[in-house]
């Protein structure tokens, strides 16, 4: 039986419990597709998994070995009995939704059910498309649950993160006028992005400084930076907000419409957004690449502030 190299957890603690271990290469089984991993990004929530948050917030039970890692980018090289959108050679990418698994995608193989899979941006190199699904789709569906319409204002705070950067494109997209929070320092990337208005991270009163430039307050907050109760501040009497952390919700004051947000894989968002990143209009960024056998200095660095784009293990 083929054997494969997969970044596992057997307990939970630092960087120091990832181990690369040997196991069967996973088997593309009925609605599934076996992709060839070319890169798979490091996100907070695989920090969360390895440190036991996610068990200690009973969203899993973390018993026996744990595979990490949501993003993918790579090659299909088998598909299961009734797969049909999909065949070996097709370069896509994909998410992996589930958090308590034996093999996620920081592994040399991935299996994935084959609607959290979609084709890959033309012209996109793996390392960029990889940063696409899971930041992509969490600021793609927030946006969809806030339901702002065009010409609205909308406030993302993290701007300069990876769903915050993504949350900006998308609104701008959809014709919003973002005022964007960040870094002082990062006011000149999250306005090339597509905020209009901007606010440093660093003000005292994010709900006062937002409201000097937008009288009122703004219409829906993106809480990409999980500011709870000071972004919610901002919002207007009656607006709408997204909470995109478990346990990052504020409370519904005035009215404000609180929306938790829990990605999910969705081959329609999926596509959409490789399009977007296809035309041009999504500009992944990566801050580095890194061997998938240097994941603790990968886990390292994504626990310190500032970093600006995303890290990705290449097998």
């Amino acid at each position: 039986m083929p054997v494969m190299r997969a970044l596992v957890i057997d307990s939970f603690g630092g960087p120091e419990v990832l181990r690369l271990a040997e196991v069967p290469v996973p088997v593309a089984g009925p609605g599934r597709v076996r992709i060839r991993v070319e890169a798979a990004t490091v996100h907070p929530v695989d920090l969360a998994t390895r440190a036991g948050v996610l068990a200690e917030a009973g969203l899993m039970a973390g018993r026996g070995r744990t595979g990490l890692g949501w993003d993918v980018a790579g090659v299909v090289e088998e598909t299961g009995p009734g797969v049909t959108g999909f065949a070996p050679g097709d370069r896509v990418i994909g998410m992996n939704d589930r958090l308590d698994v034996p093999l996620g995608t920081q592994a040399e193989y991935v299996v994935l059910d084959a609607h959290a899979v979609a084709p890959a941006p033309v012209g996109l190199a793996p390392q960029a498309a990889a940063t696409l699904p899971l930041a992509g789709l969490t600021a793609l569906q927030a946006l969809a649950a806030l339901d702002l319409p065009a010409g609205e204002t909308l406030l993302v705070t993290g701007a300069a993160g990876a769903v915050g950067g993504y949350a900006v494109q998308l609104a701008a997209a959809r014709r919003l006028r973002v005022v964007a929070t960040a870094r002082a320092g990062d006011e000149a990337l999250v306005r090339g992005l597509g905020a209009e208005l901007f606010v440093s991270a660093d003000a005292p009163r994010l709900g006062e400084a937002v409201r000097e430039l937008v009288p009122g307050g703004v219409a829906g907050a993106l809480d990409g930076a999980v500011l709870g109760a000071a972004a919610l501040d901002a919002v207007r009497t009656g607006g709408a907000f997204a909470a995109l952390v478990a346990g990052g919700a504020p409370y519904p004051l005035r009215g404000v419409r609180v929306v938790p947000v829990w990605v999910r894989a969705d081959p329609s968002d999926l596509a959409h957004l490789s399009k977007l990143a296809s035309a041009g209009t999504l500009t992944p960024r990566v801050a580095d690449t890194l061997p998938l056998s240097h994941a603790a200095e990968a886990h390292h660095r994504r626990a310190e502030p500032g970093l600006r784009g995303s890290l990705v293990l290449l097998p």
